[in-house]
């Protein structure tokens, strides 16, 4: 990977990615010899590197991409998919394969929890050991260690060994030093989803001030972080690009859709009733994944089929988000389902008008229990994905209806 310190124009590429390749290995033992009949028959770097042996695969695959000063990079993903992988090679800690990384300038990077700390040394030590590295003299890192140490909140502990630190101090340590140093180009992993709300705020207030000489690379679960800031996007599937370009919010509906898992999970069951069919209600699917507007009304049919003499049963039935976090419940049945002249099975629609669900991707938990004793009969997690269509990427799992009316000032 080419470096350089230089100042640079703010139309210059800082970062700029030709066939980025790396292959890994699924066993240690064949790694080593692989890695042995590479050094003596010296074909290490060869075009010969872009050929999978066996048990072999590839982490990144042929990536390409330009980032300038003022942009930021998104990467997106499900884990797996060689994000991490792909920062760890621009970040220098690890080799490609094939292609070739070049950065221009000084490098923050906060890509894993402690990296670039020595667990033994002070606070205090490690960032100036941290800023030599990035090529800062003594003097220049004394006159920004007080704000490293205000913005990072650890007056009281700056001199106790990090080694001590919970994951939340080394994160506002490791974002502190990456983002006051005021580098050239700024690597960042998930790891800021470890520190808590106020501290998060923060760091994206520093990243606003500093995006216009900065080029960022973020990388991140939070759909709606991933919006707030990015000016590309590259969504990532078993190492390689299956998107990419300024269509951030096109790439996070791919990636809300690909989180869709089919296999579903029957949690509990007495046997005495089966759940044989199930959908959403919609008019247009995604890879079977139903896309439901906001706003508009959501629909669930259901049909069980009777193994015993059916009870009076009480439905559950519990969105949950991609996380596989309840968010919301429907309100349970107030009359008792039955079947119709005897069938052996029974089938209900359930409705929920104006849905107002924020943009993402969803599913349901369905449980069902005796009205009379509220003993459990059946529990199946993670069916009937759907996604909800929505201009805006919100924090919150609501985004509710309302209106604004300007009326007189009232002076107490």
């Amino acid at each position: 990977m080419a470096q350089s310190n230089h100042i640079t124009t703010n139309n210059e590429v800082l970062v700029k990615v030709e066939g980025l390749s790396k292959k890994f290995c699924k066993n240690l033992k064949t790694s080593l010899w692989y890695g042995v009949k590479d050094l003596i028959s010296g074909v290490s770097g060869s075009s010969k590197e872009r050929l999978l042996r066996d048990k072999e695969f590839w982490a990144v695959k042929d990536i390409n991409f330009e980032l300038r000063r003022g942009e930021c990079l998104g990467l997106i993903g499900h884990n797996g998919a060689g994000k991490s992988t792909l920062l760890k090679i621009l970040n220098g800690l690890i080799n490609p394969d094939a292609g070739k990384v070049t950065i221009k300038g000084r490098v923050g990077a906060l890509i894993e929890l402690g990296a670039g700390f020595n667990p033994i040394l002070s606070g205090r030590e490690n960032i100036y050991n941290n800023g030599a590295i990035l090529g800062f003299s003594r003097k220049e890192i004394d006159g920004k260690l007080e704000t490293i140490i205000s913005f990072a909140e650890l007056e009281e502990f700056i001199d106790m060994p990090v080694q001590h630190y919970s994951s939340g101090m080394k994160v506002r340590l490791g974002f502190a030093v990456a983002a006051q140093m005021e580098p050239d180009v700024l690597i960042i992993d998930e790891v800021l989803a470890v520190g808590d709300l106020g501290f998060i705020l923060k760091c994206f207030k520093t990243i606003d001030s500093i995006l216009p000489q900065t080029a960022v690379i973020f990388v991140s679960h939070n759909m709606p972080m991933i919006s707030r800031i990015c000016t590309q996007i590259i969504l990532m599937d078993h190492g390689s690009s299956q998107f990419q370009g300024d269509d951030v919010g096109k790439a996070i509906d791919l990636y809300y859709n690909r989180f869709a898992e089919n296999e579903s999970l029957v949690v509990f069951t007495d046997s005495s009733i089966e759940l044989s069919f199930s959908e959403v209600v919609s008019s247009t699917f995604e890879n079977s994944i139903a896309q439901l507007q906001w706003g508009t009304q959501l629909q669930f049919l259901f049909e069980f089929k009777i193994l015993s003499p059916i009870k009076d049963y009480e439905f559950f039935i519990i969105i949950v988000d991609k996380e596989q976090r309840p968010i919301a419940r429907l309100k349970v049945n107030d009359d008792n389902l039955s079947p119709i002249d005897g069938n052996p099975s029974f089938a209900f629609k359930v409705c929920h008008n104006n849905l107002q669900l924020s943009k993402g991707l969803y599913s349901i938990n369905l449980a069902v229990r005796e009205r009379i004793s509220k003993c459990p009969v059946f529990r199946i997690n993670g069916i009937l994905p759907f996604q909800i269509i929505h201009r805006e990427e919100t924090w919150e799992p609501f985004l509710l209806t309302s209106s604004f009316k300007t009326i007189s000032s009232k002076t107490h």
